[in-house]
């Protein structure tokens, strides 16, 4: 018995925990040694844990594997982050893979990406870009071993034209959805007409765009946490990562980026595009629906862009978003107050964020949901916001 059991699940957030070398190993060599390693000093995964791994040949030793795979249908439940079976080795996650039966799953990275997404302007492209293409080979060639790992590419807007080659070579290479960060794309709005022809190259190849959560800085400006009562702590017991003010509002960057590609009109001119905003939760998204039609209604009357609109803005996020609940977040509530189009399962394997079942988890605020609407969360709206994975799990 799979963890999954005889349910139909398509996994929109899983990930690799990268090794110190992840992007040098796949660098070019002009740039391979401007690129830092993978640092693991913000995370639950401690510098002894990797450097035991990486001192075993980058691998886990037998006894370890051993003892996963013995734990079947439980293994997401008992072992998380860089322990977990498959966290690094693709190999090895063939094996996990057989265990959690998922259809599929999207694989992202965790923490190679600091310096490719970083918003700082003194970072030369020809660094930004290098990493981001180590990034995007090391991710086709790990998910390259099993057709159920959907890879991410990661693509800075920073350079456009640069974004552009990188979205083509990802394309070509096998990737499966495309990672923008969300925030200001240097200088530009992401709605500038100059991501026109990624966007237009996208929605021909039925390759989606996807947000995560690490594609905007994760904290508020220092200057919040300057109250006159002292440090606060993080999620983890420490002061590096999320805490409570940070998650808070961690969705008004996500928010942000979503109502100007609908109100400068990116949906509307690339209505077959998809979008997926994975682990930056989804309570926020029943009232930005309500909020962006009340704009779009009100501000019609003025301004020509919006009186043009050929949907609401409601009816266009409907047919071309997919948002991942957090695993506490209530999935019955957010169909009520929505509807049933929107919403992704995800495991976030092998992730702590996760939880330690969220099958279990999400079934439990779902028990007096009709059974089609439970298919569109578990399957249905993946196979819509990607298309393409639908012929590979068919086969």
């Amino acid at each position: 018995m799979t963890y999954a059991g005889d349910r139909v699940l398509y996994d929109a957030d899983t990930h690799i925990m990268e090794l110190p070398d992840f992007l040098k190993k796949f660098a070019d060599p002009d740039v391979r040694d401007l690129l830092p390693e993978v640092d693991y000093g913000r995370s639950l995964v401690t510098d002894e844990e990797v450097a035991i791994i990486v001192g075993n040949g980058s691998q886990h030793s037998d006894e370890h594997k051993e003892s996963l795979i013995a734990l079947g249908d439980r293994m997401i439940q008992e072992v998380k982050e860089i322990q977990a079976l498959g966290a690094f080795d693709k190999h090895d996650r063939v094996i996990a893979n057989d265990m959690l039966g998922f259809k599929k799953q999207l694989v992202f990275p965790t923490h190679s990406l600091h310096m490719p997404f970083s918003p700082s302007s003194k970072i030369p492209d020809k660094v930004r870009y290098g990493g981001a293409r180590a990034h995007n080979r090391h991710m086709a060639d790990f998910c390259s071993i099993d057709d159920r790992l959907m890879g991410v590419a990661a693509i800075p807007l920073e350079n456009p034209a640069l974004a552009l080659e990188e979205v083509q070579w990802s394309i070509d290479n096998g990737l499966q959805a495309m990672w923008v960060p969300h925030r200001l794309a240097g200088d530009r709005s992401p709605t500038h007409v100059d991501f026109n022809p990624i966007w237009s190259l996208l929605q021909e190849a039925q390759i989606p765009v996807v947000f995560h959560v690490g594609g905007n800085p994760l904290q508020l400006k220092p200057e919040w946490s300057n109250t006159g009562r002292g440090v606060t702590k993080d999620w983890m017991g420490g002061g590096e990562n999320v805490r409570a003010r940070d998650a808070a509002v961690l969705h008004q960057g996500i928010e942000t980026f979503i109502s100007m590609m609908v109100l400068d009109g990116v949906l509307e001119d690339f209505p077959d595009l998809k979008f997926a905003s994975v682990e930056l939760g989804a309570g926020w998204v029943p009232e930005m629906l309500v909020r962006l039609d009340h704009v779009h209604k009100a501000y019609s009357r003025v301004d020509d862009r919006l009186r043009g609109f050929k949907r609401t803005p409601s009816e266009q996020i409907r047919q071309q978003f997919g948002f991942t609940p957090f695993v506490f977040e209530d999935v019955s509530r957010l169909i009520d107050q929505s509807n049933d189009d929107l919403y992704l399962f995800s495991s976030d394997y092998p992730h702590t964020e996760g939880g330690r079942d969220p099958i279990a988890r999400f079934e439990s605020c779902m028990k007096d949901v009709p059974q089609a609407s439970v298919d569109k969360f578990n399957s249905g709206n993946f196979l819509r916001v990607f298309p393409r994975a639908r012929v590979t799990a068919d086969k």
